[in-house]
């Protein structure tokens, strides 16, 4: 295929989107843990009532639909929230449309969640703001019988298929039982590299505030264990298409020619998914033909197939801060937050983006973190695994965590929208040095049933 077919397809997906006018607007995504406080797996039929239930209650329409007739995701066509399942029935997502003022979002997504634990209450069930379930090794984990996530189980197992001992973990179910908590806000061309470039640098800070995605079972007491199931899974394979930007990004061509460098992993067909091993762009439309498997119904079967400049439509990339093809960046490496701080995510992005320049200046002469030998990653990797690197002076670095929200408090308050209340948990957090993996382990070796946590964990 000609390269520059290629070339331009991709710049106007993702680069073009950014140029275009238009006021800025926030989308927040939430995934949540379903529990049954019976400690037995969760009843499906249950989570399908809830979902009929949902949809009358607040008139949203059907958008996803699984092989078996039963409904996994709502749409309010109206103000563009939707109701899903995320990978499996055990893993419920609120998805707000976009909206300037966080408030509303809140006031949305508060009646919502409200709704959904009256009615399942009677069930003995809740959700509860985890990042990962703290039932998982009870429940069902089973992706939902449709062609995505079918798809999508299958290509994560397949790791099974390579020779690589210590790189892939063994759990290809992990989008089953881990949950996040997302935010969308729309970027100007003239921002892009800057915004890419100071909240990459972040990274480890944002660890050190949202950490929430704990398996107690793991020696090590991992603080956010979400980051290890991407990067060591078969979406790791080009780690490209994972985490943090590995370089700073000097200027637009040199973004265009990192989304070059990412992978494809699958396409569709006749209305049937075809996942493949990742093949990286450029060298994925040079190739004559490709073979990749799908279901038939019964069975995986292989099939070889030629690439077309449409298949595009399905590259998806796993970056923290990932550029879609909506002209916003998608924040993706916080955990689902104890409910009643779920805002904490938005809140911290849309003032940080509101102090940008203020930001960038603050990180670029940080020397409490950066200029000591340890990449962005790295620095990451380490808070995540509880650990403080020895040249870090941890009151240096809890003045700078202050000084960070202080600049994102100030850009909410620029705002003038009264949204600064939702930082609140955050400065708690910075003053005790915790955030809520380290408040769930800590109750557990103080002998805290596990129950007694998930409903601290679920209050709103």
């Amino acid at each position: 295929m000609n390269e520059n077919i290629v070339l331009e397809t991709l710049y106007e997906k993702y680069i073009s989107p950014t140029k275009k006018k238009r006021d800025k607007y926030i989308g927040i995504e939430i995934e949540i843990p379903i529990v049954n406080l019976d400690g037995e797996p969760v009843d499906f039929s249950v989570v399908h009532r809830l979902t009929d239930a949902f949809a009358f209650q607040f008139g949203m329409e059907p958008i996803g639909v699984d092989d078996d007739g039963y409904v996994y995701s709502l749409q309010n066509h109206h103000n563009g929230d939707n109701f899903s399942y995320d990978c499996s029935y055990n893993n419920l997502e609120l998805s707000m449309g976009k909206e300037q003022n966080l408030n509303l979002l809140y006031e949305r997504f508060k009646t919502y969640y409200l709704f959904i634990n009256d009615f399942m209450n009677p069930y003995n069930y809740t959700l509860t703001g985890m990042g990962i379930n703290p039932y998982r090794k009870t429940n069902f984990n089973v992706p939902i019988p449709n062609e995505r996530y079918r798809m999508l189980f299958h290509h994560l197992e397949s790791y099974k298929d390579y020779i690589h001992p210590h790189f892939f973990h063994s759990y290809p179910d992990y989008g089953m039982f881990s949950s996040a908590s997302q935010v969308q806000i729309d970027v100007d061309h003239a921002d892009l590299l800057d915004t890419i470039n100071a909240f990459s640098k972040l990274e480890p800070i944002k660890a050190l505030l949202f950490s929430n995605s704990v398996m107690p079972e793991d020696e090590n007491k991992t603080l956010c264990v979400r980051d290890m199931f991407w990067e060591k899974s078969m979406h790791g394979v080009n780690p490209k298409n994972i985490g943090m930007f590995d370089r700073e990004l000097t200027s637009e061509e040199d973004l265009f020619d990192y989304i070059k460098e990412t992978s494809l992993y699958c396409i569709m067909r006749e209305g049937k998914y075809i996942n493949f091993t990742p093949i990286p762009l450029l060298e994925y439309f040079n190739r004559a033909q490709i073979t990749g498997e799908f279901w038939n119904g019964e069975t995986y079967e292989k099939i070889t197939f030629q690439p077309q400049i449409e298949d595009l439509q399905y590259h998806r990339t796993f970056k923290f801060e990932d550029l879609t093809f909506r002209g916003t960046i998608e924040f993706r490496s916080c955990c689902c937050q104890p409910i009643a701080d779920s805002m904490t995510v938005g809140a911290f992005h849309i003032g940080l983006i509101a102090m940008l320049d203020q930001l960038k200046a603050l990180l670029d002469s940080d020397h409490v973190l950066y200029g000591h030998g340890l990449a962005t990653t790295e620095l990451r990797q380490a808070f995540c695994r509880g650990e403080v690197p020895a040249f870090i002076n941890e009151d240096d670095l809890q003045s700078l965590v202050l000084s960070i929200l202080d600049l994102a408090h100030e850009g909410l308050e620029k705002r003038g929208l009264k949204e600064s209340h939702f930082l609140e948990p955050l400065y708690d957090r910075a003053r005790r040095r915790s955030n809520p993996a380290i408040d769930y382990l800590n109750a557990l070796a103080n002998h805290v049933p596990v129950q007694e946590l998930v409903l601290q964990y679920a209050a709103i």
